[in-house]
């Protein structure tokens, strides 16, 4: 959902901001990666769409789930914010965009390369090396496999995205056999 990534950025913002200043990252990379877990999990969706669950009692069981005694009260009241707020469904995109504000920050990339079929380290290597030249940054290399993709190579970086696919071509063909 578009909306999402739109509500999404103060909040992301505002952590970014605050892990800046107290120069943690790290910690809230790990409470965030700990919140989309929770927020994606299939039963904790359905609690969450469910109008007859009120919103101090979804606070009570999100503070249960994500957090223990280590947990600081700033990422307590982040939940609770997003709870009362009605945010959960950003934090997918909160996630991201606190992800790319940091990567940004610390002068590296976050990219994934998609493909449906795995890859070698020299063919990994190689791509460090281009999109190191092309983007001018560190680069902090991912790989995911996707079969959907028929063949070819998806590379995301940052909010770009390179779409050498097999089904991308089909799809690009297909729209300009419509035009």
């Amino acid at each position: 959902m578009a909306e999402w990534a739109t509500l999404a950025r103060p909040y992301a913002t505002a952590l970014f901001n605050l892990a800046k200043e107290q120069d943690n990252f790290e910690a809230w990379s790990g409470n965030l990666a700990l919140l989309l877990a929770i927020v994606e999990d299939p039963t904790i969706q359905q609690v969450i769409a469910n109008p007859k669950v009120d919103k101090p009692t979804l606070v009570k069981l999100m503070w249960e789930v994500c957090c223990d005694e280590r947990t600081s009260q700033a990422a307590k009241n982040f939940v609770k914010l997003l709870v009362e707020n009605r945010r959960l469904g950003a934090v997918p995109q909160i996630v991201l965009q606190y992800e790319q504000l940091k990567a940004q920050h610390q002068g590296y990339v976050k990219v994934n390369i998609s493909t449906p079929y795995p890859i070698t380290s020299a063919q990994q290597q190689a791509i460090l090396e281009a999109l190191q030249k092309r983007l001018h940054k560190r680069i902090e290399l991912t790989h995911t496999l996707d079969s959907s993709l028929l063949g070819g190579w998806i590379i995301r970086a940052g909010d770009e995205v390179i779409d050498l696919s097999i089904k991308g071509r089909l799809h690009q063909l297909a729209m300009a056999m419509r035009h």
